[in-house]
């Protein structure tokens, strides 16, 4: 049987964000002094896979108590048109990443940050290379499979809903923030597409989040999803912000608890 990883090369580490290189003992401790052998790093750490012959980049975060011996919930987050690029950072700055290194200790998961590239093509463009990405840590770390969750804002949130419609049997449950169906100029909304989205989600635990006054992408965008998984008798919730333009991530990232209803759902 081929290996799921067949073809994707990871390269190597580099630890940013007061990540923890791993450590071996040295023969030549000074006399007198404490030798401190630390564990496996931790951090914001930057990764990148070759995944049929392109590399992409991503950034793993690891929590500081890391502990290989028990299994560890997994977040998957997808950034916006903003953050898109090939340095391999941006994405870390804006929503969830801003968030877990804000405060810890409201994020005890591994999250994963892919980066995507071009900022006119879709996520789902590079579902695979994501999927690839989530393969290589399980393979890596200790990543509890029964509790993978999916996030992601504005482009990202559009990923969400495609990404989590095309694998539903990997995600615990998703949030998708300022997410659309269809991108239009004008706020339209593609009601049989918002169909289509929701009869591949509606398996799975939702929350979604908007700004009432987004004028990038529209709040019908989120609600055309939700009428339709409300029909499907769903288990979907929806947060609207009164006043909120598009950036509606800071809200449901740092305000809300988004991390603990997270964890209040397992895979079944």
């Amino acid at each position: 049987m081929t290996h799921p990883l067949a073809g994707v090369v990871v390269l190597g580490t580099l630890v940013v964000v007061g990540a923890l290189a791993a450590t071996t003992a040295s023969t030549h401790t000074p006399a007198g002094s404490t030798l401190l052998e630390l564990g496996p790093a931790t951090g914001m750490l930057f990764k990148s896979i070759t995944h049929q012959g392109v590399e992409y980049k991503y950034v793993v975060h690891v929590p500081r108590d890391y502990d290989a011996a028990k299994k560890w919930p997994t977040i998957v987050f997808l950034h916006g048109a903003g953050e898109c690029g090939t340095d391999g950072s941006k994405q870390v700055v804006q929503g969830l990443g801003a968030a877990v290194l804000m405060k810890p200790a409201d994020w005890p998961f591994i999250v994963l940050l892919p980066q995507k590239p071009d900022v006119k093509k879709q996520w789902e463009d590079y579902d695979a290379p994501v999927m690839a990405m989530l393969d290589s840590a399980k393979q890596e770390y200790s990543v509890d499979a029964s509790r993978i969750y999916l996030t992601g804002l504005s482009q990202g949130g559009h990923g969400t809903w495609t990404l989590a419609g095309n694998h539903p049997d990997v995600w615990a449950a998703i949030a998708p923030i300022c997410g659309y169906v269809n991108f239009k100029r004008d706020g339209g909304v593609d009601r049989d597409a918002a169909a289509a989205i929701a009869d591949k989600v509606k398996g799975l635990p939702i929350w979604t989040f908007h700004g009432e006054a987004d004028d990038a992408v529209k709040p019908e965008q989120t609600r055309a999803v939700v009428d339709e998984l409300t029909k499907l008798k769903a288990d979907v919730k929806s947060s609207f912000y009164p006043g909120v333009n598009h950036n509606s991530w800071d809200k449901a990232y740092r305000e809300e608890k988004l991390g603990a209803w997270f964890l209040s759902h397992t895979k079944k």
